[in-house]
């Protein structure tokens, strides 16, 4: 039953991770705590199922289920980049020299505007999302890794080695990281800050898209309140591992989602959700820099 609770821990987790570096991003560049990412993580998943309706409906799937997987994964991620370019745009761009308490004002704000858009647009109702995800599992002792689960564990580290090798690798990785350190320096020194901080809402918001799906396949449901939970979590991840901190956020993200499972298989179920607002709670009281601390050096 351990085993079996890892498993599904390390599952959650990684969906956690990958929410939880979007936070992590935006922070490390504008020290500004995006509650709005939760729901372009709960776009995705809902851009996910309209797009593979309409192809279900015209066809497509019943004759290439992994094209149209393919389909539906570059529309959401395209879809929810728009968005993530937009949010920082409308609501942040405008208020980057006010005080911090208008940006996270402005987050909430659009937080509560995206959850009512959905709501009001696709219902307030769940909605099942198509299991088109091929079935079977493979057995390690008494407990079962389906292929889903494999299929978002391996495709969440893909996109954290991604994400690393991008910052640590590419001139623009590099320039993120130097904005993240000092932003005036930065751009005496001739970097476009602007284009810095659009490139990081993008990116945080494929990697939410990409969660937004994967947890849509898992759970087969969804509603417009998902975001706002999910984030929730997402967030003590990104605390627990140190906000600010890539490494961190994916290091509090797993663990997050395992002592999730733990304390739900062990404790109860029914205060599954609680566990991650007792571990923000502790983090913060004990521990506020987080598991690795607030690293500036490395930050995004």
């Amino acid at each position: 039953m351990l085993l079996q609770q890892l498993i599904n821990g390390i599952t959650l987790g990684a969906v956690y991770a990958l929410i939880a570096l979007g936070y992590t991003m935006v922070y490390g560049i504008l020290e500004l705590i995006n509650f709005a990412h939760g729901e372009i993580y709960m776009l995705g998943a809902y851009a996910a199922i309209v797009t593979l309706s309409f192809l279900t409906f015209t066809g497509f799937t019943a004759t290439s289920l992994l094209l149209s997987l393919v389909i539906a994964g570059i529309v959401t991620i395209i879809y929810c980049a728009a968005y993530g370019l937009t949010l920082e745009k409308i609501a942040y761009r405008p208020l980057r020299h006010a005080p911090r308490l208008s940006s996270l004002i402005s987050a909430i704000g659009m937080s509560i505007f995206l959850q009512n858009y959905v709501m009001l647009s696709q219902g307030s109702a769940d909605r099942i999302f198509p299991n088109v995800f091929p079935s079977g599992s493979l057995t390690i002792g008494s407990s079962v890794l389906t292929y889903l689960q494999g299929f978002i564990i391996i495709s969440s580290v893909i996109l954290m080695v991604a994400l690393q090798a991008f910052m640590k690798k590419t001139r623009l990785g590099m320039a993120m990281r130097a904005t993240a350190q000092d932003k005036k320096m930065a751009s005496l020194l001739g970097m476009d800050i602007d284009a810095v901080i659009v490139v990081t809402f993008i990116t945080g918001s494929v990697l939410a898209a990409s969660a937004g799906i994967m947890v849509a396949m898992y759970y087969g449901l969804i509603n417009f309140y998902m975001g706002y939970v999910a984030g929730i979590k997402a967030f003590t991840a990104a605390v627990l591992g140190g906000i600010g901190n890539i490494q961190g956020a994916v290091l509090g993200g797993f663990l997050l989602g395992i002592l999730e499972s733990l304390g739900a298989a062990y404790i109860s179920s029914e205060y599954k959700d609680a566990f991650a607002f007792i571990v923000l709670i502790l983090i913060l009281i004990f521990r506020p820099t987080g598991l690795l601390g607030e690293r500036i050096p490395e930050k995004v």
